[in-house]
């Protein structure tokens, strides 16, 4: 113990606690950009290669829908909207990924279909797109 004193000087503890408190900055930015989202409207958004190809407001009460997409010939993604959920239900890739993940539901989460170059992204829903009273190609089930 004494050769710990040796190499051990009073600024070395100052820096080691300054270093643990940055440690949580990071979580600290996090969770105030965080409670600025308002969680309550989510939309997903379905694109296939970059390209937006639906937009679907999720809603505890909406209705259960079920749609095939074809991102290319010989190949399709059926989707499923159950509430405030989605899920790639089936589809005919090699490695079915997207299948294996499931429901997603919360705001930042994804499903994607690399094969068929498939993406589902939850994200949080904008106000007011537009002024004409669009609603920025929303499919609301």
């Amino acid at each position: 113990m004494r050769w710990l004193k040796k190499y051990v000087r009073p600024l070395d503890y100052v820096i080691v606690v300054l270093l643990f408190i940055a440690c949580f900055i990071p979580l600290e930015i996090f969770s105030m950009t965080e409670a600025h989202v308002n969680t309550d409207q989510k939309v997903a958004v379905i694109s296939i290669n970059g390209h937006v190809k639906r937009r679907i407001k999720l809603d505890a009460h909406a209705e259960h829908q079920q749609f095939t997409l074809y991102p290319a010939k010989g190949q399709y993604n059926v989707i499923e909207v159950d509430g405030a959920r989605i899920r790639d239900k089936e589809d005919n890739s090699p490695d079915q990924i997207a299948v294996h993940t499931g429901w997603i539901s919360q705001i930042g989460q994804q499903s994607i279909c690399l094969p068929h170059k498939l993406l589902i992204e939850i994200k949080p829903a904008q106000g007011n797109k537009g002024t004409s009273g669009d609603d920025g190609g929303l499919v609301h089930p």
